[in-house]
């Protein structure tokens, strides 16, 4: 026998007063109600109510289980008030009910769960782990304010931030709801030492009760959502940073020499978001370099090497040695044919290499070394 939550909605089963109750329609009912001799008889006379009490009586009477506490309270109560009503039915009216009912039954094909919780249950362990938690939320009337999903979409610094101030247990619990790839870049984004340190702990979560990981999830939510709301998603130095990392090299390396002589911890911190093309070698991994290469103009390249920079030796070779063979002695020899650039055109170039590398890092195309210190 079906649960109630997951049977049929007769919707046209008679009568006026919208009461369309969730009625078993699995074999089982068939068959208890094709045991009732059939008849022909008027039934306008019933509402929807007195119709759906005739066949949950014969049901009782027949011994099949018929839920009716998953229905919603009034239409128990509805139902209940009818039965006691109903008195006596003839056998005409009895049948004709019936086959009315069996007659909707064969016209349906298909038995669908009745709402999200449903749904959930009969798809328990075919669901991705991140996917359910997030229709779990929905089902819950939770949405974006459930604790793990707040957490799911917090930042990686704001995660970072939690687990510097909290328990190695409380980082293992955070560590292993989060979803796999979330996890892995939090895992990646802090000093060895913490990471073999929480990975560890993760082995001391087996037997922590789900009330506790509950009571841990809305603690750590709540720290971030009680931060009061920014204008800025990222902060000073940051943006200043992004602002630098298109502005010409010898305009920027003057105004940072200006800010480090009245302000030298913004200064710090924008010299640490800068990328710059001499930033390649100690961030992009050799590996990446063709990947960055089939995104790059070869003119680009070819131009910072006429220019013939000393401080841009070790890029340069950096590329050229994990590059094709063939590619790299191309560029070098048709840089060689071309006339050094003009600053404006040398620097123009250098912001478009860095800022294709920033580009595929942010894609996750490429993960850019995170420097030490």
């Amino acid at each position: 026998m079906v649960s109630m939550d997951n049977q049929l909605m007769v919707s046209n089963f008679g009568g006026d007063d919208g009461f369309a109750p969730d009625l078993p329609g699995d074999s089982h009912v068939a068959s208890a109600l094709n045991k009732i001799s059939t008849g022909s008889a008027d039934t306008s006379h019933l509402t929807g109510a007195q119709k759906a009490a005739i066949i949950v009586r014969l049901l009782v009477a027949e011994g099949v289980d018929t839920p009716i506490s998953s229905l919603p309270e009034d239409l128990q109560t509805m139902l209940t008030q009818t039965l006691g009503t109903m008195g006596l039915i003839d056998r005409k009216t009895m049948c004709a009910v019936v086959d009315e009912f069996v007659e909707i039954l064969d016209q349906i094909g298909l038995s669908f769960p009745d709402g999200l919780d449903a749904a959930l249950e009969m798809l328990d362990g075919k669901l991705d782990a991140g996917a359910a938690q997030r229709l779990r939320s929905m089902a819950n009337g939770t949405g974006q304010n459930d604790s793990w999903t707040i957490l799911e979409n917090a930042d990686l610094d704001e995660l970072e931030g939690l687990i510097a101030q909290e328990s190695l247990v409380v980082g293992a619990v955070l560590l292993s709801k989060l979803s796999t790839d979330k996890a892995a870049k939090l895992l990646m984004k802090l000093p060895s030492d913490q990471a073999k340190a929480l990975a560890i702990a993760v082995s001391q979560t087996e037997a922590i009760a789900p009330e506790t990981v509950a009571r841990v999830g809305k603690t750590l939510a709540e720290q971030i959502t009680s931060k009061p709301p920014r204008a800025f998603a990222l902060p000073p130095s940051k943006r200043m940073g992004e602002i630098l990392n298109a502005s010409p090299a010898s305009a920027r390396d003057q105004l940072l020499r200006e800010l480090e002589a009245t302000d030298k911890d913004y200064a710090n911190g924008i010299r640490k978001s800068i990328f710059t093309y001499q930033d390649i070698p100690a961030r992009l991994s050799e590996r990446d370099v063709p990947t960055l290469m089939r995104e790059l103009a070869n003119e680009d390249l070819m131009l910072i090497l006429a220019a013939g920079k000393e401080e841009d030796a070790k890029t340069n070779e950096f590329l050229l040695s994990n590059m094709s063979k063939r590619l790299a002695e191309s560029i070098r020899e048709d840089s060689t044919a071309l006339p050094a650039p003009e600053q404006d055109n040398y620097e123009a170039a250098l912001s478009r290499v860095a800022g294709t590398v920033r580009r595929l890092a942010d894609e996750g195309t490429i993960t850019l070394i995170v420097p030490k210190g």
